[in-house]
């Protein structure tokens, strides 16, 4: 009597299965590991099939783990984090020839982060680099799950078990388009700057949440006009005459230059804050990832000193463009 073959679970099978659990759907999965849908479905049928036990309900539209699902969930993380620290072995082993490094940011340090990767994997040109932009919830959600190497954000978790490093500094400051009534004065309050309408980042946002503090400190609420999900959309806003905002000068460089933003002259501002590499304690860096940061901060001081430049240089087109105290009428000759 011949014997029918064993079935076994396969790697794919586990990937998508834990893909569809972290991102609770196969539509996300599908877009994520660039499957189509159908074939997400088709992979985790089979992986159920060999379990024997279903690995999800699907109440509604919502996906809800089973027990045995979780088990699975588990065992693939355990997998696939062996097979991480193979990788990191043997490419520490071939020194920094080769090799892989996961890197997630928050989304204003998309601003400087990719211009600090170019020369960097000149450098290493057998590096091969992930980078993850999302908002700070985002990226929290990803280094709870250990799923990069370094993350890049302005306002590190409490009470994570996690290492953080400031590398370089990460001022808020106060923006308006160029015919704001602010633009031109000096020494404004914080209690007259509060009664301007502003635009925000949405609730969570590090920098929202950095401007917030700052200004309770000082007893000051906003008025705030309006939320947005990116700093580009802010920018747009304020310089269409919406209103004033506080963003992080390393997102304002490109409009300061051309002179669509102005800086604004406000008491106690920019507010000080930084930007810091973080990875769990319990992460082993391989020597990519160290000498990746090793290298973010050497690159910290020289980023200063372009923010120094940019800031000074804002500064002093706006004082250039400051009509004569007075505001007189020219003499008739």
């Amino acid at each position: 009597m011949k014997k029918m073959p064993v079935r076994r679970l396969t790697l794919r099978q586990l990937k998508v299965f834990e893909t569809v659990a972290r991102l609770s759907g196969f539509n996300r999965a599908a877009e994520e590991l660039h499957l189509a849908q159908p074939t997400v479905s088709l992979q985790v049928r089979q992986l159920a099939d060999v379990v024997g036990m279903p690995l999800y309900e699907l109440i509604g539209k919502k996906i809800y783990i089973t027990e045995a699902g979780e088990m699975v969930r588990a065992a693939a993380g355990d997998v696939f984090d062996a097979f991480e620290r193979l990788e990191m072995q043997l490419a520490n082993l071939k020194g920094l020839r080769t090799g892989r490094l996961k890197v997630a940011v928050v989304t204003t340090a998309k601003y400087f982060i990719p211009r600090l990767l170019g020369p960097f994997t000149r450098h290493y040109p057998g590096i091969d680099i992930a980078m993850d932009v999302g908002n700070r919830s985002e990226i929290v959600a990803r280094l709870s799950r250990n799923e990069d190497d370094l993350y890049i954000m302005g306002m590190p978790p409490a009470g994570m078990d996690i290492e953080r490093h400031s590398f370089v500094e990460n001022p808020i400051v106060a923006i308006a388009a160029r015919g704001s009534p602010l633009a031109n004065q000096r020494r404004v309050s914080l209690e007259r700057l509060a009664r301007e309408p502003f635009l925000l980042r949405e609730q969570g946002s590090g920098t929202r949440m950095a401007s917030e503090r700052f200004l309770k400190s000082h007893g000051v609420k906003l008025n705030v006009r309006m939320e947005l999900g990116s700093n580009e959309a802010i920018k747009q806003a304020v310089a269409g005459g919406l209103g004033l905002s506080l963003l992080s000068l390393h997102a304002l460089k490109s409009e300061l230059a051309r002179r669509e933003l102005v800086l604004l002259d406000v008491e106690g501002l920019p507010i000080r804050r930084f930007w810091y590499i973080v990875h769990r304690k319990s992460k082993e860096l391989s020597i990519v990832a160290r000498t990746f940061f090793d290298y973010l901060k050497e690159e910290g001081v020289r980023l200063e000193r372009e923010l120094a430049v940019a800031q000074s240089t804002a500064s002093q087109s706006k004082r250039r463009r400051r009509p004569s105290e007075g505001g007189g009428k020219k003499a008739s000759r």
